[in-house]
């Protein structure tokens, strides 16, 4: 059946209705009731109305009459090609990675005004963008305005081809650490060992190496962590440790069969990995065998490089976006969706600021709306002041009488087409970035050593040379992570028999910080979901994050930590002093502001 409806034709009428997933809900979100205060918010938009119902403050007690902000214009970073050349033009890494003008890079000629107005004077609450609804009490679904064009964008742009009847719904988030929260209340009762049988213990799927937070989220509510293998495209359908063997195998004297997935697919946190169609087609399958949902975390979609793949065609979208670069990536796991088991979660984190707090949730409008009840009684809705910011810089005014000013040159809003521009500007940065991180670590991880004889007679000089992968990699196809990982059984040290694997991870760990290289990476360890994958492989590995540094800065840093893992496979001994601290693991600072270990960071 799965396979089949894979291949459905994206001009049928016919799509199924979701399937009914009220079964996976927990016994509170069955309970929760609308918000009768929330009903009410609708009332306060008719034109005129005389409001006597709510307890609101009065609009002209705001001590804010406009909010202002000077803005990038959508165009400000050059894009690469959604189809580079092969073999792969080292042009892309001479281009300037960001413009930043002759005044420094704040200062950028590619720069507007931005102005949130106290009062639009727009009569429909549908495209007004103004502090007076703004900062008001709101609907838990979002600020109507920005509510409507991510609406329409997801269902018209980022996704459209959702072959589900009547497609999905969004709900706006504080981000997508709130909205995963908010799925997994939903979704999974808490559990507490000592109170509740042993066969009701919620698991949650996921990659063999995650994103912590989700775990952080998820644990403390009593629930199996369960990973799946993974290899250099994303998590693995078949074979050992992968899905099937894991929910075939499951051994239910540790609770139910996990029932949630969750998945990081472009860009992988930690791993950099990006799924394909064809192997999510192959867990999607198998989630609709097992009766699984997919939390699909996407933060970093916007970010898939061409250049890392340039043999591998461009996706063919069933129904197309309407623009060539969205048309170019590998789309959500939503375009495979037909039973309306995916609630993808999508932030503006990445592509305008983290402290934004804002995102949103798409998924089946059933799911949705059980998520917009928990909402209603936590968190209300996203700050009003990020929600008109962005509101405003994309959509404008809404007239001509609008004294608003929106982020385009003209004080028109971007829209979608300035939109979808300063996304394709920003996957270009960003891929700039990786390929030369990526080419500074691939011409390092090898290590060199020369031997020589000279004798009496020059005829008989002669030279060996013995090389030694010290570290490997695989260059990403999209986000913002390098994951590299060492081969710790070459080191002198080991085969000496001083030190153990995991002791010189750490001890390499703490060379990185010493003068003069200075770099800190993220060790492995530090994204491992239990115990036995952080003991048993995870300090081969380090996380480097290429999005973080200047521009300027990535060469030298790239350069910095490459010399130090060269340095580090020539030492003959660790000094006394870092003796101690490689094997105890203990944090702190050194005089030099260098850190000495990294338990705490693990």
């Amino acid at each position: 059946m799965a396979s089949s409806f894979f291949n459905f034709d994206s001009n049928s009428d016919n799509f199924p209705a979701p399937v009914d997933l009220s079964h996976h809900l927990s016994r509170t979100t069955r309970a929760r009731q609308a918000s009768s205060i929330k009903e009410f918010y609708k009332y306060f938009q008719i034109p005129g109305i005389g409001q006597l119902a709510g307890g609101l403050p009065n609009e002209y007690y705001f001590p804010y009459d406009t909010l202002e902000a000077k803005v990038a214009l959508p165009d400000r970073f050059k894009p690469t090609p959604n189809k580079p050349v092969d073999p792969p033009t080292h042009a892309l890494a001479s281009v300037s990675i960001s413009d930043k003008g002759k005044k420094g890079k704040y200062d950028s000629p590619s720069a507007t005004r931005l102005l949130v107005p106290h009062a639009s004077g727009a009569s429909d609450p549908l495209r007004t963008v103004d502090l007076r609804s703004a900062l008001q009490y709101g609907q838990a679904q979002g600020y109507p305005s920005l509510y409507r064009f991510i609406r329409e964008f997801t269902r018209n742009n980022l996704h459209p081809f959702v072959p589900y009847k009547e497609g999905p719904e969004i709900i706006l988030t504080c981000g997508s650490t709130d909205g995963f929260s908010k799925t997994v209340q939903a979704l999974c009762d808490e559990w507490s060992e000592g109170h509740d049988p042993i066969w009701e213990k919620p698991g949650l799927l996921c990659e063999q190496y995650t994103y912590m937070n989700a775990v952080q989220t998820a644990m403390p509510r009593g629930m199996n962590m369960t990973p799946v293998a993974i290899d250099d495209e994303g998590m693995l359908a078949e074979g050992k440790g992968g899905l099937e063997d894991v929910l075939e195998n499951w051994d239910f004297t540790k609770g139910r069969r996990p029932h949630l997935m969750y998945t990081v697919t472009i860009g992988q946190n930690p791993t950099g990995c990006t799924l394909s169609i064809p192997r999510r087609k192959q867990i999607y399958a198998l989630c609709v065998k097992y009766d699984v949902i997919i939390i699909e975390d996407d933060p970093y979609w916007y970010l898939q490089f061409p250049t890392s793949a340039p043999n591998t065609p461009a996706p063919k979208p069933r129904k197309s976006s309407g623009f060539e670069f969205l048309d170019s990536l590998i789309p959500s796991y939503l375009s495979i969706d037909y039973q309306g088991r995916v609630v993808r979660l999508d932030t503006f984190s990445k592509t305008v600021a983290p402290g934004c707090r804002l995102g949103w949730i798409t998924a089946q409008p059933a799911l949705v709306e059980r998520i917009l009840r928990i909402t209603e009684c936590s968190t209300q809705q996203p700050s009003g002041f990020v929600q008109a910011m962005i509101a405003e810089l994309i959509m404008g005014p809404s007239n001509s009488s609008d004294p608003g000013r929106g982020g385009a040159a003209d004080g028109s809003g971007w829209k979608v087409d300035g939109w979808v521009r300063w996304l394709e500007g920003l996957r270009g940065n960003y891929e700039r970035r990786m390929n030369k991180m990526c080419d500074i670590l691939d011409d390092g991880k090898v290590l060199l050593k020369q031997y020589s004889r000279l004798a009496d007679d020059v005829e008989d000089e002669w030279a060996i040379i013995k090389t030694t992968k010290i570290y490997d990699f695989v260059r990403p196809l999209g986000g913002m992570f390098i994951w590299v990982r060492f081969d710790f059984t070459s080191h002198p040290l080991y085969k000496a028999k001083k030190y153990t694997l995991a002791e010189l991870s750490r001890g390499l760990w703490v060379y990185f910080t010493k003068s003069p290289y200075k770099v800190l990476v993220a060790p492995g360890t530090m994204f491992a979901p239990t115990e036995e994958i952080r003991e048993g492989d995870a300090w081969n590995c380090f996380r480097l994050c290429f999005a973080a540094i200047d521009e300027d800065e990535v060469e030298g840093i790239s350069k910095r930590f490459v010399d130090a893992a060269q340095s580090f496979w020539n030492l003959k001994k660790i000094e006394p002093e870092e003796q101690i601290r490689v094997r105890a693991g203990k944090e702190e600072e050194r005089e030099d502001g260098g850190l000495v270990a990294l338990t705490g960071m693990c």
